[in-house]
């Protein structure tokens, strides 16, 4: 039986950090001969210590399925061990981008300080100088599935064993989960960026404003910068940047009470959250505020358009992934 005790452990780490990890995001693998162990769809890496979140997949079928561009290939589900798959879960949405990297553990990140660089418009330049030395490639972006395995494919030169996605996250690659975390540290230190300090949010007025709601307040400082930082709320207001805002948040960001959304970003005061909302809801607010906090004002940023959103939010692996009650 493979012994996945350090990829439990290291993935317990990583997804306790919400700098690098938030809510069901991120996912870990190894591999184990024929044998992939992925994170299951809809899981928490922080729980992957205390439960069974992986998921083993037939690695030689479903790269070959890749190479095929198989449909099958682009949730992975079919590709599931079953006489192994003790949890009964599905695979990662992200699960090709681990099949192709050829290193035997793959940790992949939504973290905040790569997203930030990632969805600058002139990410891939900028990148250049700061991950100088290290064998990395940027994927410009592409649908999580088979449209981002299709758009790694050729990017994926002998020896890269860092990807960066644009408007999406980070890849690290390596042939031990030591090897592996000692990676995403110095890439992570690498693409460091300063955060501008946090305004506090006006308690008083958030308090009043959720009476007789169905709103209550974020838990975090760093939850309610969405909205006490001008510059944040600006440029995250009317666009989606990456994949989790827009399945977690919908499109932008609400600022009114009166649009029953999710989370709502009170200009100025703070962030109210639905108090039927699910876990990720909070957790995703704050990405995104960590995020844009890191983010000079004035730089030019790309955008999901609506084709790429309409991609997600449609997707049946995403929706399954959104399912899961509690967990997300």
């Amino acid at each position: 039986m493979v012994n996945l005790d350090q990829l439990r452990t290291l993935s317990a780490r990583v997804g306790a950090d919400p700098l690098l990890v938030q809510a069901a995001g991120g996912n870990t693998s190894q591999k184990d001969g024929d044998v992939l162990w992925i994170k299951a769809s809809g899981t928490w890496l922080r729980d992957a210590a205390s439960r069974d979140v992986f998921v083993p997949v037939d690695l030689p079928a479903l790269r070959d399925a890749l190479r095929q561009r198989d449909p099958a290939a682009d949730a992975c589900q079919p590709f599931v061990r079953a006489d192994l798959n003790t949890s009964g879960l599905r695979p990662s949405i992200e699960t090709s981008v681990h099949a192709l990297m050829p290193q035997r553990v793959v940790v992949h990140v939504h973290c905040v300080n790569t997203i930030a660089w990632a969805i600058r418009a002139d990410a891939e330049a900028a990148l250049a100088t700061r991950l100088d030395g290290f064998d990395w490639a940027f994927v410009p972006y592409a649908r999580p599935g088979l449209p981002l395995a299709d758009a790694i494919a050729p990017r994926l030169r002998p020896g890269v064993d860092v990807l960066v996605l644009g408007n999406h996250g980070l890849v690290v690659a390596a042939d031990s989960v030591g090897a592996a975390e000692a990676l995403l540290e110095r890439v992570v230190g690498t693409l460091e960026r300063p955060a501008r300090e946090l305004t506090l949010p006006d308690v008083d007025a958030l308090e009043a404003m959720c009476e007789g709601t169905r709103y209550r307040l974020a838990v975090s400082d760093d939850t309610h910068a969405l909205a006490t930082d001008e510059h944040a709320l600006a440029m995250g207001g009317a666009h989606v940047l990456y994949p989790d805002h827009v399945v977690f948040l919908g499109v932008g960001v609400a600022t009114d009470l009166a649009s029953d959304a999710t989370l709502v970003a009170v200009p100025g005061g703070g962030v109210l959250v639905r108090d039927d909302a699910k876990p990720a809801a909070e957790a995703m607010g704050r990405c995104l505020a960590d995020v844009l906090r890191r983010v000079e004002p004035g730089t030019a940023l790309n955008q999901l358009d609506a084709a790429q959103i309409d991609q997600l939010i449609n997707w049946d692996a995403e929706k399954y992934r959104q399912g899961l009650t509690s967990d997300v």
